[in-house]
């Protein structure tokens, strides 16, 4: 066997290389398939009118969950519930404003009315409002804390109560929460507040056998972030590069000759929902190389 045909097969049946093949394993794709299954589980997605939420809503279809899909944005939930429907998938849309406790706390309640269980809930809704900090307005901090925090806050609190038999729970906050950058100052507020919320939510969860873990995605080319440097009059790169000026179009974290976009923050959340739910283990994967921190 030369070389590459022996790496392939090591690929492919997970052999060393040079050594027989085993017919009693699976190819790897079937086998990494099974593992990161999410096959009979509910998992709740805020934040899925677009962006991380739509693409989170759409893997975890993929991985053989029902989805069931929130955000103030109605249009954009059906968008999402038709790609959901595209996948062989099963949706429930849930028009809900994060903020609002009550409307969450229905949220949850529709999610067992609908499936009949709840075991996976993702706090992905998050909005910014770019302002410097001598400039921001008492209806700025508002507006974002109470999406990006609040919404954080009482989706974990609403999770808990229905996840009767464990489940998992996973937030989105981001590297903006401990990398300083201008005008994002009430976005960065909220994602470190996000963070440490993780932590105090798997201390308090853990013993119900509910993990609660957080990603940190990196830069990530979504409608909300792209609406800085696309406008009507077709502008796009150069805009953008005065937007973002010393921002390289291909961050050093991605290899790729390309710019990160809504696929690239999901497969941590997906990771994250599908480990069984037994005890506290507050985890962060991280956007630039998804490291884990505790």
């Amino acid at each position: 066997m030369d070389m590459i045909s022996g790496i392939r097969n090591q690929a492919t049946h997970g052999a060393p290389t040079g050594a027989p093949p085993r017919e009693d394993r699976p190819p790897l794709a079937e086998e990494l398939a099974r593992q990161f299954s999410l096959a009979g589980r509910v998992a709740v997605i805020t934040g899925a009118a677009g962006g991380i939420g739509r693409q989170a809503a759409v893997t975890f279809t993929q991985a053989g969950a029902d989805v069931v899909l929130a955000d103030v944005g109605a249009a954009g939930l059906e968008e999402t519930a038709a790609l959901v429907a595209a996948a062989g998938g099963r949706a429930v849309v849930v028009p809900t404003d994060v903020g609002d406790r009550a409307q969450v706390n229905a949220l949850a309640v529709a999610a067992v009315k609908g499936f009949g269980r709840l075991d996976v809930w993702a706090n992905v809704a998050g909005i910014i409002r770019n302002a410097l900090i001598v400039d921001a307005t008492p209806e700025d901090v508002e507006a974002v804390t109470r999406v990006n925090l609040w919404g954080t806050y009482w989706g974990i609190a609403a999770a808990g109560r229905a996840m009767k038999q464990g489940g998992s729970i996973v937030n989105v906050s981001s590297t903006g929460g401990e990398m300083p950058a201008p005008t994002l100052s009430i976005y960065a507020m909220t994602k470190a507040a996000v963070s440490h919320l993780t932590r105090c939510a798997a201390a308090e969860l853990g013993p119900k056998h509910i993990r609660v873990n957080a990603i940190a995605p990196g830069f990530t080319e979504t409608p909300m972030v792209a609406r800085n440097w696309t406008s009507d009059d077709g502008r796009g790169e150069a805009h953008r590069a005065a937007w973002c000026p010393g921002r390289p179009v291909t961050p050093r974290h991605h290899g790729y000759g390309r710019r990160p976009d809504v696929g690239d923050a999901v497969p941590g959340q997906r990771r994250f929902a599908l480990r069984d739910g037994s005890g506290a283990t507050p985890k962060r994967g991280r956007g630039d190389g998804m490291r884990e921190t505790t």
